[in-house]
């Protein structure tokens, strides 16, 4: 029964059923991940999560009827649903963007190696965000630059003005793509107190997520 509680219950939502095929082939291997169901279009996901109960969701983002990102909006609006992770190519990134700001907790290359997929999924069961390091900075400038202009700066720098400096410093470090435990090491802290730290801020910050944050951070230190 432990182990049952244990166990993360994922769907897999993709219009191409090689890839759904390809990412259940890989997880089915990995202890304390199951995939419990897959949707080939973002118009099933309602039902599928209804019916399955998943932790988190591995979303497609381009689909035929209903696209990945209105189908994360959906999700997010719903209110204490799965975790959404993107699943998508790096050259539309924009997208992706937009799919973050619906409420995603991160994305991923589809063909990304396993293990970064399997650490995605465990990071999102537990709340984080795993993003690959080079791509969230590339994404995180690519936003900071698009949004560059004063007032999108100076309403970024208004959504952090009441943080202490010391959750401004947790901030920083979220914007710089830095995961809980660097943080961690980095502040002197225990994982713990930067989980607490990182909630405390989003509920401060209107953000549902890290990676808004992170963008929120980045916009904000663009001149």
């Amino acid at each position: 029964m432990g182990d049952l509680a244990e166990t993360t219950r994922v769907v897999l939502v993709d219009d191409d059923a090689l890839v759904r095929m390809g990412l259940r082939a890989m997880l089915d291997g990995v202890q304390g991940i199951r995939v419990v169901a897959e949707a080939s279009d973002g118009a099933d996901v309602p039902a599928v999560v209804d019916a399955h109960h998943p932790q988190v969701v591995l979303m497609d983002l381009r689909m035929k009827k209903v696209d990945g990102i209105t189908a994360t909006q959906r999700l997010h609006d719903r209110g204490n649903g799965p975790a959404v992770i993107v699943l998508t190519t790096f050259d539309e990134h924009e997208l992706v963007v937009k799919a973050l700001r619906a409420g995603a907790v991160g994305f991923l290359l589809k063909h990304a190696p396993p293990e970064d997929i399997v650490r995605a999924i465990r990071a999102a069961r537990q709340g984080n965000s795993l993003l690959s390091p080079e791509i969230a900075r590339r994404l995180i400038t690519m936003v900071a630059d698009g949004t560059g202009h004063d007032t999108d700066r100076l309403a970024a720098r208004e959504r952090l003005r009441s943080l202490s400096a010391r959750e401004v410093q947790v901030a920083t470090a979220v914007g710089d793509g830095k995961s809980n435990a660097e943080i961690a090491a980095a502040l002197s802290l225990t994982v713990p107190t930067v989980k607490g730290y990182i909630s405390t801020i989003l509920g401060k910050t209107a953000c549902n997520n890290r990676v808004q944050l992170a963008l929120i951070v980045q916009a904000a230190a663009t001149r």
